[in-house]
């Protein structure tokens, strides 16, 4: 019998700009706004459902504004708490990216995974902060902490990688390496040279190691910033590196691909990039600094 997993990708415009309301305002909007498309993933079987990048807020790194620190909360925390109940109502595993306060002070990029029964099964922190062309997110980020973990969920075993992260292909492996099936990819990006590398980067990452990639991007453009048009695009794509689903440029959607797991096994007996490579001889990428 297949192992097929039907994937949902959510990608939305901010439907609230920094023009005077309050970050906690915003939040909320944001928040109610994802609702409809959860409910809609929840009734159209999707078994794991990725929301975007910091979801619940505008792309806010070009303002640092230390006002955005507030919208911060624990992981685990209410925002997981409240997504939890609609994943034990929808058995449906959910990647839920949320800005994470630690402590005073200290701050991250993080996505949190919840299993199919509600159940918290952990949370991924973005490694790799850009800080660069209104990118200011190390302004707002510190560096994550916890590695290169995967989740076993009800349907499969999941990674999680954050936009940024995207271009270092050590850490896509080493999710390979852990075990990951599918790695799910939020973020926030916008047209310009990224909008080439989007399609090329992420399918070689599925081909070298040899499991299913989903990426979401917001789409819209967020006021008063105004960075750019964030291009959506949100895809999914198999080992072999071709797409199955691939949402539009400009619209809020809920992006839907089945995946039969089954053709991880298939092509990693065909492509033995596992078997063969030589660990023992790439201490140079870690030994050379910087």
């Amino acid at each position: 019998m297949a192992r097929n997993v039907l994937g949902g990708l959510i990608q939305c415009s901010t439907p609230i700009g920094d023009d005077g309301a309050s970050v906690m305002a915003i939040r909320d909007a944001m928040f109610e706004k994802h609702l409809s498309f959860i409910d809609e993933a929840g009734k159209r079987g999707v078994q794991i459902l990725c929301l975007q990048e910091v979801f619940n807020t505008p792309y806010f790194c070009p303002s640092q504004d230390a006002k955005w620190c507030d919208v911060a909360e624990p992981v685990p925390g209410p925002t997981v708490e409240r997504l939890a109940a609609y994943a034990k109502k929808y058995k449906m595993v959910m990647i839920i990216p949320i800005y994470e306060r630690e402590m005073a002070g200290v701050y991250y990029n993080t996505a949190a995974v919840v299993d199919a029964d509600g159940t918290y099964l952990g949370k991924y922190r973005k490694t790799h902060i850009p800080h660069t062309n209104g990118f200011w997110e190390k302004f707002f980020f510190k560096p994550g902490n916890l590695g290169y973990p995967t989740f076993q969920t009800r349907y499969a075993r999941i990674g999680v990688y954050i936009c940024y992260d995207r271009h270092f292909p050590e850490g896509a492996r080493l999710l390979g390496l852990n075990g990951a099936e599918i790695v799910w990819n939020p973020s926030a990006t916008v047209a310009g040279l990224s909008q080439y590398l989007w399609k090329l980067e992420q399918p070689a990452h599925a081909v070298a190691n040899g499991y299913f990639i989903a990426a979401s991007n917001r789409v819209g453009t967020e006021a008063p910033w105004n960075i750019g048009k964030f291009y959506g695009t949100s895809y999914f794509c198999d080992p072999r590196g071709s797409f199955l689903a691939t949402g539009s440029e400009d619209k809020d959607e809920l992006v839907v691909a089945e995946m039969n797991l089954d053709l991880i096994e298939e092509v990693r007996r065909t492509w033995q990039f596992y078997r063969d490579r030589r660990p023992e001889t790439y201490g140079e990428l870690t030994e050379q600094l910087p």
